[in-house]
């Protein structure tokens, strides 16, 4: 009776086997194949096409609002307490201000950053947040045209996408919460931290590298020319933090390490793709907006919303891309409203500065 139960249990293991192979359907999904680096280095970015769609999208950028009416009249004369878009005139004025409601607060509507009663009054923080982000906004589309954000620019919406607070900041993470005693010297690793796509490396890699602009000297290396780390200056800890960055960026920009390197020599700039150079300057770019615009408002934002450290919220490469190579799908969002692009806080603002120059990457594939 048992080999009877064994055979017959075997049977049904075999069948449901061979039902679960023929009916799962096995077939590979189309794919949507793009090479960006050279022919035979398995250069590309694989993707199901299904994907592609659902990425494109969850990222289609919102139509423009009709354009203002030609009038000369400017917005710094005819309203009180007008900083930043003095000098655009009154039509531009407010169709911006319409724009900035559906980009950033649709639900809340003007009271978001307004006291209606008095529009001029600034007691509400999100007003002078606003107010700051506007300039941040003029100085990434001015003076990170070049060498980062190109023709396409930003808006309010590349970051916010119709919610009050982007869903992609991030604070300064306090690490794990232990009972009391001596706390483990983990170096950083092995807690589930989105910023270092869930895995063991070092989950304040954000802290490390984008969070103050006075760190720009702190080069992010990996590779070296013996087994074990030879200078004392950059210990293996730091090559750990560096795979860490590049795991976030990879998944804040949907793309795999070859779209930036060769992966057989990867610190060979001279064998990586242009795309290499962008990233380049988005890393320093998310440090001049960290550093400059976003910490000093510290004593802007309401305990409510820092962190569990007492940082303000922080911008990293996921904020703008959302899993997109190019935010927006590449959409040229700035050209509809032109007094985004530069300074209008004066009639005629100094050129931007000029970032640093990376190295120079390999020409594009052929």
């Amino acid at each position: 009776m048992k080999t009877f139960f064994t055979v017959l249990g075997a049977s049904i293991a075999f069948f449901l086997t061979v039902a679960m192979f023929g009916t799962a359907g096995w077939d590979r999904p189309p794919l949507a194949v793009h090479q960006n680096g050279f022919r035979g280095t398995a250069m590309e970015q694989v993707h199901t096409r299904e994907g592609v769609a659902e990425a494109m999208a969850a990222n289609a950028a919102p139509a423009p609002a009709d354009p203002a009416e030609p009038g000369e009249e400017l917005a710094g004369t005819a309203y009180e307490n007008v900083q930043v878009l003095k000098n655009v005139s009154v039509n531009e004025f407010n169709r911006l201000m319409v724009s900035m409601t559906e980009w950033v607060s649709p639900e809340q509507g003007c009271t978001y950053c307004h006291n209606t009663e008095n529009m001029a009054d600034d007691s509400l923080y999100q007003k002078k947040v606003a107010r700051r982000m506007l300039q941040m906004t003029q100085h990434i589309n001015s003076t990170w045209k070049d060498n980062h954000v190109g023709g396409s620019g930003v808006t309010c919406y590349t970051c916010h996408r119709g919610q009050p607070v982007p869903a992609h900041v991030w604070f300064t993470e306090p690490g794990p919460n232990r009972p009391g005693g001596f706390v483990a010297r983990n170096n950083g690793q092995n807690m589930a931290s989105p910023s270092a796509g869930l895995s063991s490396l070092p989950y304040d890699t954000l802290t490390a590298y984008l969070a103050d602009k006075s760190i720009d000297n702190n080069a992010i290396r990996v590779n070296a020319t013996t087994a074990l780390p030879t200078t004392k200056g950059k210990p293996i800890q730091d090559a750990e933090k560096t795979f860490a960055l590049m795991i976030h960026m990879s998944e804040g920009l949907g793309v795999n390490c070859t779209f930036c390197h060769n992966t057989r020599a990867v610190s060979d700039w001279s064998q990586s793709t242009p795309q290499r150079v962008t990233a380049w300057h988005g890393i320093r770019m998310v440090r001049d907006i960290n550093g400059n615009y976003l910490e000093p408002l510290l004593s802007t934002f309401p305990p409510n919303r820092l962190g569990a450290l007492g940082d303000v919220p922080k911008v990293n490469c996921t904020t703008c891309h959302n899993g997109q190579s190019k935010p927006l799908n590449g959409a040229h969002v700035v050209e509809a409203y032109p007094e985004l692009a530069k300074s209008t806080e004066t009639a005629s603002a100094a050129p931007p500065a000029v970032p640093a120059t990376p190295p120079t990457p390999a020409p594009a594939p052929q």
